[in-house]
């Protein structure tokens, strides 16, 4: 009946030194968001997608429009 308003937190990363990736596996289709250290190369894993929604949910939060995939 009375539902909360939820707030969107956005994720704090080094715009500089890390971006925003979708990381997809060929195998089994399986797609995790996170960001990639544009240095070392590493990958910080933040949430599973399973579905559109879930996507649009990660790049509202980056603050981006779009979210290169990376297999």
């Amino acid at each position: 009946m009375f539902k909360k308003k939820s707030v969107v937190r956005q994720y704090d990363y080094d715009k500089e030194m890390q971006k925003p990736i979708l990381k997809c596996s060929i195998c089994n289709g399986e797609q995790v968001a996170g960001f990639k250290n544009l240095q070392t190369g590493k990958f910080e894993e933040v949430m599973l997608v399973r579905n559109e929604g879930e996507l649009r949910e990660f790049m509202e939060r980056c603050g981006v429009d779009e979210v290169p995939k990376e297999y």
